[in-house]
C-alpha cells in the first residue's frame, strides 16, 4: 500500500464528512486507506459515518490525550509506504495525490511535504511556509504585522505562493512523509498536546539530515478555526506549545534566545488573554 491518510477528529462530525468525501473524489491511481481516529469527541455523531464510509478505519479512544498521541496511536495500524498527517477540516481540490507521491519519491533524503492552504474565502494561509522559530523571526510573528521579503521572515515570503521549493517548516494540517522516516525519529512529540508539534517533527526531520519540501502547485481548502474555540484554554495550548519548543531546542544549546524568546512568549500571551477579556 503506497498511502494511509490518517485523520483526528473532535467534534466536528460535519467537516469531518466533507474531508472525507474530497479524498473519495481526488484520491486516484493510488493504492491508499484512510484511518480516523477520534479523540473522545462529546458529540458522538462521527458513529453514523461509518456505515457511511465504509472502507475507512474508524478508531474510538477512551480518552483525549491530544492531536500528537492520537496520531502515533492510528499510526501503528497505518499500512502505507507514506503518511499523510490530514485535518478534519480541510479539503482536497485537485487529483494531485499521486502527482505528489511521485515527486517525494523523486527525492533523496526526503523528509515531509506540504501544500498550498487557503481559507473558505480565497485568502491564502501563510503557515504553509514557515521558517523554524528564533529570536529574530519569532519577535516579527509575536509583535508585528511586517511581511519582509526575506528567509528570515517567520513565514517564508521570499517563496511565492505557487513555487515548489525546499522549506524549512509545514504545517500539520497536510503533511506528508515517509512511515518508516517517521518511526525513526519517534513521531510526534507527545510532549505537545496540541499545537507545535508540526514544527517539532518538520525541525527534528532537518536535525537529522532530511530535507522538506513546499508543493505551492497543489491547494488545500482549510476552514482555519472553525474546529478551535478561542478560549483561555486554546492561549495556554498554543503558548504552552511554544515554551515547550524553546525549552527542548534552546533552552540549553542557545540560553541568550532562549531568554529572550521567554519572555517574549509571557508577554505576548499576556497581552492575548487581555484581549480575550
Amino acid at each position: 500500500m503506497k498511502l494511509s491518510v490518517i485523520i483526528v477528529n473532535y467534534n466536528v462530525t460535519q467537516l469531518l464528512r466533507n474531508c472525507l468525501l474530497s479524498l473519495q473524489k481526488y484520491i486516484k491511481d493510488v493504492d491508499y486507506e484512510v484511518i480516523v481516529i477520534d479523540n473522545a469527541s462529546t458529540d458522538t455523531s462521527w458513529k453514523d459515518l461509518i456505515l457511511e464510509f465504509s472502507t475507512v478505519h474508524f478508531i474510538s479512544s477512551d480518552i483525549n490525550g491530544g492531536f500528537s498521541k492520537a496520531n502515533n496511536k492510528a499510526i501503528q495500524t497505518a499500512n502505507g509506504e507514506y503518511i499523510l498527517l490530514l485535518n478534519p477540516d480541510t479539503e482536497l481540490e485537485g487529483f494531485y495525490m499521486k502527482e505528489l507521491l511521485d515527486f517525494s519519491d523523486s527525492k533523496k533524503d526526503f523528509g515531509c511535504l506540504g501544500v498550498r492552504m487557503h481559507d473558505a474565502e480565497g485568502n491564502f494561509l501563510p503557515e504553509s511556509k514557515r521558517s523554524v522559530p528564533d529570536m529574530f523571526n519569532s519577535f516579527e510573528k509575536l509583535f508585528t504585522n511586517l511581511k519582509k521579503n526575506n528567509s528570515k521572515s517567520y513565514y517564508r515570503n521570499d517563496i511565492g505562493e505557487d513555487a515548489i521549493a525546499e522549506i524549512e517548516v509545514m504545517t500539520g494540517a497536510f503533511l506528508l512523509v515517509k512511515k518508516k522516516v517517521y518511526e525513526e525519529i519517534g513521531g510526534l512529540d507527545e510532549s505537545y498536546f496540541m499545537y507545535g508539534e508540526d514544527i517539532d517533527l518538520c525541525y527534528t526531520l532537518l536535525r537529522k539530515g532530511y530535507k522538506n519540501y513546499y508543493y505551492g502547485k497543489a491547494s488545500l481548502l482549510h476552514h482555519k478555526g472553525e474546529s478551535t474555540v478561542k478560549d483561555e484554554v486554546y492561549l495556554n495550548r498554543f503558548y504552552g506549545a511554544m515554551q515547550i519548543f524553546i525549552d527542548k531546542y534552546y533552552k540549553e544549546s542557545k540560553p541568550m534566545q532562549y531568554s529572550f524568546l521567554k519572555a517574549g512568549l509571557k508577554l505576548r500571551h499576556q497581552i492575548e488573554k487581555i484581549r480575550l477579556k
